[in-house]
């Protein structure tokens, strides 16, 4: 291998040690090797800072394992005023490249093929976007914890013989709400406070909910729904203080979050998830292609012999996939838009899961294009350009025709 770097560190990291080897020398002639091992301690990180400054090396790699490098990775980023390249390596490609990597240590390994500018680092995105990527994933979470809770006191009500979703399509809508809260404290509710609790076109099925309720909690059912409802209230309280956090921080983002926004189907909620993934800038991505290979929303290309093995698309960055399927879902239901309609086309010849993930990599395509040139959606563009194709088919289809003798009438 040919060197092209003449000072270089590659770090083995792991949960407890960091192994980092330096090498450094002239190019093409065997390098100094110097190999430490540090705690992965604050204390212990800040000693890896301070001899990565004295050593003066400005290009340093290492493995992503797992969450440990994302410590290593925020306190070297400010070596040397962020004159520092920081590679964040796939521990798949480095084993794909030729070598005996089982024959030598796994830093040295990394530094080898580091001075020889054979890796490639991950897209890592600016801390302001890595910031807001740990409210948005938190959310995430936190909509999931909201989740479970409700369906714990759905299973709840059921256990008690209370089937109230039977009659109401959400239970915790406002007149759920009021039914469970006085249930919680009376234990039986009587036909003239359901008639209160109950909001709008709830009220026409009143005497199949008072069936559904007619019973009596005891007093151990009524204090455990009191504090199932209690947690409830906790969590979605605290959901709204990390939604307020995020808006705070959308602030700085507000031209590529309504630039997204201007999409049907896109709102603030998944419009900052969004960008919290991939940033506002693509630079780092030459092509649409690239992005949508990193999302893992291209089909896998396995061929051997002429045989082609399967295709299922890589997993990628999970968040903004699951995030962009969900779009995908709420664009479907839009039936007069563009998007909507190539997603019914595809639909009849692949299938509903196949054109889910279509559209969800055309949606990133078009994410890509428009955080790109900065210009925002515009769905009369999509229809010109549909009514053109149209319009080439069919001039097509008439050349076609007039080569087999027939004769066109214009208006037919």
């Amino acid at each position: 291998m040919k060197d092209l770097l003449d000072c270089v560190m590659g770090f083995d990291v792991h949960r407890d040690t960091i192994v980092a080897c330096l090498l450094r020398g002239e190019l093409d002639k065997t390098p100094e090797m110097e190999i430490r091992t540090f705690g992965t301690l604050i204390p212990q990180m800040h000693e890896l800072k301070a001899w990565v400054l004295e050593t003066q090396c400005h290009y340093i790699a290492m493995e992503s394992t797992g969450i440990y490098w994302q410590a290593i990775y925020e306190i070297l980023e400010e070596c040397f005023d962020g004159d520092i390249h920081l590679l964040v390596v796939n521990a798949r490609h480095m084993k794909n490249v030729p070598g005996k990597k089982t024959d030598m240590k796994d830093s040295e390994w990394i530094a080898t093929l580091l001075r020889a500018g054979l890796l490639q680092g991950s897209f890592i995105p600016e801390k302001p976007f890595r910031e807001l990527r740990h409210l948005t994933r938190y959310r995430k979470n936190v909509i999931s914890d909201v989740r479970t809770q409700k369906n714990r006191i759905d299973k709840f009500l059921q256990s008690v013989g209370f089937r109230l979703s039977g009659f109401l399509s959400d239970i915790f809508g406002a007149s759920g709400r009021n039914i469970m809260k006085h249930l919680s404290v009376h234990g039986s509710i009587t036909m003239e406070v359901l008639d209160k609790c109950l909001k709008t076109k709830t009220r026409h099925k009143i005497n199949e909910i008072m069936v559904s309720v007619n019973g009596t909690l005891s007093n151990h059912q009524c204090a455990c729904m009191r504090m199932m409802l209690t947690y409830l209230d906790q969590i979605e309280l605290h959901r709204k203080s990390i939604e307020a956090a995020i808006d705070s921080e959308l602030q700085n983002h507000a031209q590529a979050l309504s630039l997204l926004c201007s999409i049907p189907g896109v709102d603030v909620i998944s419009g900052s998830a969004i960008i919290a993934e991939i940033s506002s800038n693509m630079s780092s991505f030459p092509t649409s292609e690239h992005i949508c290979s990193w999302a893992g929303l291209c089909p896998g290309n396995n061929e051997s012999a002429g045989k082609r093995k399967s295709v299922h698309i890589t997993k990628g960055n999970v968040y903004l996939k699951s995030m962009l399927c969900e779009v995908a879902w709420v664009i479907a239901g839009k039936r007069s838009t563009y998007l909507a309609n190539w997603y019914w086309r595809i639909k009849q010849k692949k299938g509903a899961k196949r054109a889910t993930v279509a559209l969800a990599r055309k949606i990133l395509v078009v994410i890509y294009t428009m955080l790109k040139t900065g210009r925002p959606y515009d769905e009369d563009a999509y229809k010109e350009r549909r009514l053109q194709c149209e319009q080439k088919k069919a001039n097509r289809m008439i050349h076609e025709l007039t080569k087999l003798g027939y004769q066109i009438i214009p208006g037919t």
